[in-house]
């Protein structure tokens, strides 16, 4: 859920990369945390002001601390409702987007969730507190090293990170009660589906580069039925998705210019 510009607008994947290159060292598990009250008004401001009303996830956003998911020079900016750039050309996503996605998957405290798009590490990190267990993968070497590195320093054990086109799902670890996608692809990925528990939930953009909506599926007998929940704007999911649905659109031209 990465955004460009306004809200519902997001891009994929990012971390801070900046912490390392500055010497800055993530806020470890117990040292004193001088954002908690930003945290609250965040909270109150963006999140209650605005329509997420799940208690749950209302209090995740109030203890998970963003400000170590970036780099040390925009932490003032943190607690406000931005995406903030954090270099390998990619943003944090903001808070209402992390809130929105994360509600409408509605996580249960029994359930194991798949991640595509591990980014900054800060949804995973947000349903750590929501899920027994979160598997995310990132197809960016250097941000997934990164976000395993941040979530590792504060404490968050149950998210299990690894580097890959997250288009597979992570077999050895199925099936998922829920699925989020934070990159949009033009159609679901099958082993996604196949991976998914049978009533499971998954929340996911879908569309090419400028035309995407936001779905909430299900899987009732071993197929996703879902509805459109909102217009949004996400980066392409990469590797195989892109390349599958350029292939596609290689054909349909193909197709159009036969005689």
């Amino acid at each position: 859920m990465r955004r460009l510009g306004a809200v519902g607008v997001v891009i994929c994947g990012a971390i801070a990369l900046g912490l390392a290159s500055q010497g800055q060292e993530p806020q470890a598990a117990g040292e004193p945390d001088p954002y908690v009250a930003a945290r609250k008004r965040m909270v109150k401001r963006h999140l209650e002001g605005r329509d997420i009303k799940n208690p749950r996830v209302l209090e995740a956003f109030r203890t998970v601390p963003r400000h170590l998911f970036l780099p040390q020079e925009t932490r003032r900016h943190a607690y406000d409702d931005e995406s903030i750039p954090i270099g390998e050309g990619q943003t944090i996503t903001p808070p209402y987007d992390v809130a929105f996605m994360t509600e409408l998957l509605d996580p249960k405290p029994t359930d194991k969730i798949y991640e595509v798009g591990t980014g900054s590490g800060y949804q995973a990190a947000i349903l750590s507190r929501l899920v027994k267990d979160v598997y995310s993968v990132e197809i960016k070497e250097k941000l997934g090293l990164r976000a395993a590195e941040v979530l590792k320093k504060v404490g968050y054990t149950n998210v299990h990170t690894k580097v890959g086109d997250g288009y597979a799902g992570w077999p050895s670890e199925a099936p998922f009660d829920a699925v989020i996608v934070t990159c949009a692809p033009e159609k679901v990925p099958p082993p996604l589906v196949e991976q998914l528990k049978e009533g499971g939930r998954m929340v996911i953009p879908l569309g090419d580069r400028f035309n995407q909506t936001v779905y909430l599926m299900i899987k009732k007998n071993g197929k996703l039925t879902g509805r459109e929940v909102r217009p949004t704007l996400f980066v392409p999911m990469t590797g195989k998705a892109q390349s599958e649905a350029a292939a596609a659109r290689k054909d349909n031209a193909k197709e159009k210019d036969k005689p």
